[in-house]
């Protein structure tokens, strides 16, 4: 049965665009403080340079959507803000290791992240392999502490649905599609049709954001109905983020984007841009958009913020 949700702290009605910087500042903040030189308890030392690679691949830089995503879902529900920071700041971890392991030059080979260079081109190789394993699993440190949530079911809960999605049968498996489908472990003939492209981004992409509005709804022990909602919408949000980020790749510019375009099409992957064209995948998006803001509408006006979650999405040009 669905526990009654806590009081409500109040909400501001400040812009989407106001939450979004807010929700950063405090992102960054938290970070800083978690990854802190001084050792936490059962630790025997921090070494410096991979706290120094942790801290340059988290810290300072990025919209932070997937943490904003979690606060404004958790704050549905009544939960309090500092416990979905700290989901958010978790999930932020595994988001950040996962670009650190895909500039890597066994993966993407990028040099560039964010407008500046890639941990291994910062630091080395080692080191940033490193940093990503270091972050991925400081991710469920954070998850596994009272401060994110005083209830161990919860924390539980939570740890089960990041590691799902991020692991064999999300982000990771996900990676591996990718890697297959451009040729990486021989010649691959299968026609990439829609339904391999969308399988392939649910994973790799789409089911961190989708667990980030389901982190929300376990904090807050949301009832059935309006978790499906919610998890309705993270899904549908996370196949409008792809297919506005297979448009910037084709749209987009270095500079812009403060990483390389066009890697899509140098590497052969098949997008759904490919599949359905520009025009098309424009079309795709503002119907994901429209569905996504329908799955809120349980929500009333609570859910607006989401719904400017959406349009962001869809509209965003870096």
């Amino acid at each position: 049965m669905s526990r009654p949700a806590a009081k409500a702290e109040p909400r501001s009605d400040t812009s989407f665009a106001a939450r979004l910087t807010a929700a950063a500042a405090d992102i960054e903040q938290l970070l800083d403080r978690l990854l802190a030189p001084a050792p936490a308890e059962g630790e025997i030392a921090r070494p410096h340079r991979i706290l120094d690679a942790m801290r340059y691949a988290s810290l300072g830089g990025g919209k932070r959507l997937r943490p904003f995503l979690v606060v404004e879902t958790a704050a549905l529900f009544g939960v309090r803000r500092q416990h979905a920071l700290m989901a958010g700041a978790a999930i932020e971890c595994v988001h950040c290791y996962s670009l650190v392991h895909d500039d890597l030059p066994a993966m993407d080979d990028d040099a560039l992240r964010r407008g500046r260079p890639t941990v291994h081109k910062a630091f080395d190789e080692a080191t940033a392999i490193l940093a990503g394993d270091g972050l991925l699993t400081f991710a469920f440190d954070i998850l596994s502490r009272p401060e994110c949530h005083p209830d161990p079911a919860v924390r539980v809960a939570l740890v089960t649905g990041l590691a799902r999605a991020a692991g064999l049968g999300g982000m990771v498996g996900g990676q591996m599609l990718d890697l297959a489908a451009e040729g990486r472990f021989g010649r691959n003939d299968a026609p990439q049709g829609e339904a391999d492209v969308l399988t392939l981004q649910a994973m790799k992409t789409g089911a961190i954001l989708h667990f980030c509005c389901e982190a929300g709804a376990i904090l807050g022990h949301a009832p059935q109905a309006h978790r499906e909602a919610v998890s309705r919408y993270g899904k549908l949000l996370g196949q409008a983020f792809q297919i506005a980020d297979d448009l910037l790749d084709v749209e987009g510019d270095t500079a812009t984007l403060g990483k390389a375009a066009g890697k899509d099409a140098a590497h052969g992957k098949a997008t759904l841009v490919d599949l359905l064209g520009v025009s098309g995948a424009h079309a795709r998006l503002a119907q994901l958009v429209s569905e996504a803001e329908i799955a809120l509408a349980p929500f009333g006006k609570d859910g607006a913020i989401l719904k400017d979650a959406a349009r962001f999405v869809a509209e965003r040009r870096a």
